[in-house]
């Protein structure tokens, strides 16, 4: 077969799957517009963010793609995995995964990560290096990113950030602490975090906010990624008498501190962050280990709740599409995030980077989780508990096998209950 002919026939291949995707035939001709998402794929912050960012891109090149100018563009999506989140992967792995993505794959523009705080911070030069706008939505967690923009803004222009930080987080968290002491009287504190470090700085500044505030902070334990046995940490707080156990860890092995928590027992009320006890399946998986375990999901529509119209919609649209509910932390995120891209694109009217920055720092777009706007100087994307003010927060509870909303009062479906053997 000649040359010729093989570029007609993978032509007419391409064009037959934009096609298939519900794409119009107009935007399937045009020059589709590259996204790259650099994600820890066998993680839930990677795989939930992953498929919130293809369900947004079906959505979008359904609709007749992104027009820019006068032109309607299909998006397509390269997912590649980093790795970050794996114990004693090195960070120059993210690295090269976004360098691939740059200098192979010539996407567009990158959405989703690197996971770990670490590797995003180091990932930020390339970012500046090579002119590509960035919307991190997963991970990421320390406030160091967002800072990073503003105390050198010309070089570091094109990272934003749409999902949250540690200190954001612990202000929710407290809020929710002070919910739980009117309701419950629950004040002694006993706090276990993994040694990565935006967990440790989570677990500082709560330890010291919640001193100011009166609560009894009565231990700390830090374990490093892939700890499997929580048992001795569990009974020092046994022993110290704590009502309310904070947790702040990203690594899977929260459901064995889950389950171990519920074997014992323990009149002490689990909250925080948590990724295992995020997901639907996790009630099945720890056989109802779960019940009464508060877990921050970090953004609204992470979980069902009553936010926006468009929180509704989206977990429809993600239930349908992965047959499963919204998972976690990631996934409504990853999703707008496209949507932001979307909107900068087509009122820069041009792919130019700094014509998209311009666009992102002046977006006011309603989402799944609220008002979606970036600080101009940081690029963090402005929080508040009124989702007509601001992106909002979640946290729910599980109850009788199913994730309820009990905070922000936007969004909530239901009340803060704690176990029988408290009484």
């Amino acid at each position: 077969m000649n040359s010729r002919r093989r570029l007609a026939l993978g032509a007419a291949t391409a064009l037959s799957l934009f096609l298939a995707a519900g794409v119009s035939l107009a935007a399937a001709k045009a020059e589709p517009i590259r996204l790259g998402a650099p994600l820890a794929t066998a993680f839930l912050y990677g795989w939930d963010a992953e498929r919130g960012i293809r369900l947004a891109v079906e959505e979008i090149n359904a609709a007749g793609g992104v027009k820019v100018g006068k032109t309607k563009r299909p998006l397509t999506v390269d997912v590649i995995d980093t790795r970050d989140l794996e114990p004693g992967v090195p960070v120059d792995d993210a690295i090269k995964a976004v360098e691939k993505l740059i200098l192979q794959k010539k996407v567009d523009f990158l959405v989703g990560g690197p996971v770990r705080s670490e590797a995003a911070l180091a990932v930020m030069d390339l970012l500046s290096q090579h002119k590509k706008v960035s919307i991190i939505t997963t991970g990421v967690l320390s406030p160091a990113y967002t800072k990073t923009v503003a105390d050198n803004y010309d070089k570091y222009k094109y990272a934003f950030r749409n999902s949250s930080h540690v200190g954001v987080l612990i202000k929710d968290m407290v809020t929710v602490f002070d919910k739980i002491k009117a309701e419950h009287g629950l004040q002694k504190v006993f706090i276990m975090v993994q040694d990565v470090a935006h967990a440790r700085k989570a677990g500082e500044g709560m330890e010291k906010t919640l001193k100011e505030k009166g609560y009894q902070v009565v231990g700390t334990e830090i374990y490093p990624t892939g700890t499997t046995d929580f048992a001795p940490g569990l009974l020092k707080a046994k022993k110290a008498e704590a009502d309310v156990l904070f947790v702040w860890m990203d690594m899977p092995e929260t459901a064995i501190l889950l389950k171990q928590w519920s074997d014992f027992k323990l009149k002490v009320l689990p909250i925080g962050f948590m990724a295992a006890g995020e997901q639907p399946g996790f009630w099945n998986s720890s056989k109802g280990a779960a019940q009464y375990t508060l877990v921050n999901a970090v953004n609204g529509g992470n979980a069902p709740a009553t936010i926006t119209p468009w929180t509704d919609k989206f977990v429809k649209a993600y239930t349908k599409r992965w047959k499963l509910e919204p998972e976690g932390y990631g996934t409504s995120s990853s999703y707008m995030a496209v949507y932001q891209l979307k909107d900068a694109i087509e009122r820069a009217g041009s792919l130019d980077p700094d014509a998209v920055v311009k666009a992102l720092e002046t977006q006011d777009l309603q989402g799944v989780y609220g008002r979606m706007r970036f600080d101009p100087k940081t690029h963090q994307i402005i929080p508040a508990t009124d989702p007509k003010e601001g992106a909002i927060g979640s946290v729910f509870q599980w109850q009788n096998g199913k994730r309820v909303v009990v905070w922000p009062d936007a969004g909530a479906t239901g009340k803060i209950q704690v176990p029988e053997w408290f009484k």
